[in-house]
């Protein structure tokens, strides 16, 4: 099989997800275990930093591995969903897992994993651990990649954890509440590992206090980290939600020289300064036109949007247009509401399985007092926008990570840098 083959193989054959959202979530760590054993559990063979929350994880974890690298340390990184290509995933020092190395993984290992049935995140999870330990990285960041209790990347024993926040997403795995939702995330807390916590609510607080006490982990909370170590830091990420997870990284940064990682003021510095060029990372606050100015941004829940909202607040412009599309078990109504009245939508939908039909989004939008048109894909609706719109005009693209994946695969035809 090519790559392609490889991966449309594993698209179809392990649940994905990605694609198919619910029906795709496999509660529980058997297969993760038998994978381990099976690969002879390489997570042992680096250290590692693991890193949970609803949002900001993903930016927390190319934080750290821009750091780290900078630091000098071999750094494995794996994160999700990807955007563009499944590679983006797993990383070592920026550069994504070869497509060799997928094909031959599959190929050599099949025997094995069909029989068991695992989840595609499982799949992925025993890939990426078995990559590290054949690349002898030094460190992996390692991104939870649902809740943390029952994740598949909960059997790593790292030296720090990080939980950046809590907010309503995944309700229908984690819990309807702040405080369920917390005690799954909590659930990758170890004894006597240092956790950091980003943020915290009046209902999660109590919730990450006991689990640090029962497990004897010492716990920091970043909100009541004041100092300023890194006066005047240049962060490359601008997303108003990035002071957040600035602070949560800074917060972790001595508990990981305790642990005896060796960052010198330099490191963080330019690890904070050049975050997307070290790791790859995209979709946050992303621009990739000027006049009229386009941004995209990933985030995709209430939690999300409502800074989203705020940063799109504080631009200048002379007229706001957003293209928007979603998928179907977020809380769109909850989105809905936060948007802006005066912006012009153009409403569309992503190529996945899960994604809401751009004529119920249209629908529900306006029950919210929000105007637009309906465009059957990414790229007809940002053409639409990208037409509709002066030089001094503001165009912004989400609502859901694949909306934004979509336009990135299309970045070339819409012109866009």
């Amino acid at each position: 099989m090519d790559y392609q083959n490889t991966l449309t193989y594993l698209y179809n054959s392990v649940p994905m997800f990605q694609q198919v959202g619910g029906s795709a979530y496999k509660e529980g760590l058997e297969n993760t275990l038998a994978l381990d054993a099976h690969f002879g559990h390489p997570h042992r063979s680096f250290r590692s930093i693991h890193v949970a929350g609803t949002n900001g994880k993903g930016s927390c974890s190319h934080t750290l591995a821009a750091i780290l690298q900078e630091a000098g340390y071999r750094v494995g990184l794996y994160t999700s969903p990807h955007l563009v290509d499944f590679r983006e995933r797993i990383r070592v020092n920026g550069v994504p897992i070869p497509e060799e190395y997928v094909i031959r993984f599959v190929e050599k290992e099949r025997g094995f994993f069909e029989p068991l049935h695992p989840s595609f995140f499982e799949l992925t999870t025993a890939m990426a651990f078995r990559y590290f330990a054949d690349e002898t990285v030094d460190v992996a960041v390692i991104e939870v990649g649902l809740g943390g209790r029952l994740d598949c990347t909960n059997i790593i024993l790292p030296d720090v954890c990080l939980i950046t926040n809590i907010s309503f997403d995944h309700t229908q795995f984690l819990g309807d509440t702040l405080a369920k939702i917390a005690g799954e995330k909590a659930g990758i807390i170890k004894k006597g590992i240092p956790v950091v916590i980003g943020e915290t609510t009046p209902k999660t607080r109590p919730v990450f206090l006991q689990k640090a006490h029962e497990a004897g982990a010492p716990i920091c909370f970043a909100e009541e980290n004041d100092r300023e170590d890194y006066p005047g830091l240049e962060c490359e990420l601008k997303g108003l939600y990035q002071a957040k997870n600035t602070r949560t990284v800074l917060t972790a940064l001595p508990l990981l020289k305790e642990a005896g990682f060796h960052l010198d003021e330099s490191s963080v510095r330019s690890g904070f300064a050049h975050v997307t060029e070290l790791t790859g990372l995209m979709g946050r606050w992303q621009k990739l036109q000027d006049a009229p100015t386009l941004i995209c941004d990933t985030g995709h829940n209430v939690g999300g949007i409502s800074y989203i909202v705020e940063q799109l607040r504080q631009q200048p412009y002379q007229h706001l247009h957003i293209v928007i599309g979603m998928v179907n078990d977020k809380d769109i109504r909850g989105v809905l509401a936060l948007l802006p009245k005066e912006a012009t939508y153009y409403f569309t939908k992503a190529s996945v399985k899960r994604a809401l039909p751009e004529t119920e989004l249209k629908e529900l939008a306006s029950g919210a007092g929000l105007q637009g048109s309906c465009y059957p894909d990414v790229p007809a609706a940002v053409r639409a926008a990208q037409q509709k719109s002066l030089p001094e005009d503001f165009i912004f693209v989400g609502g859901s990570s694949f909306i934004v994946a979509d336009l990135l695969a299309n970045r070339d035809a819409l012109n866009l840098h």
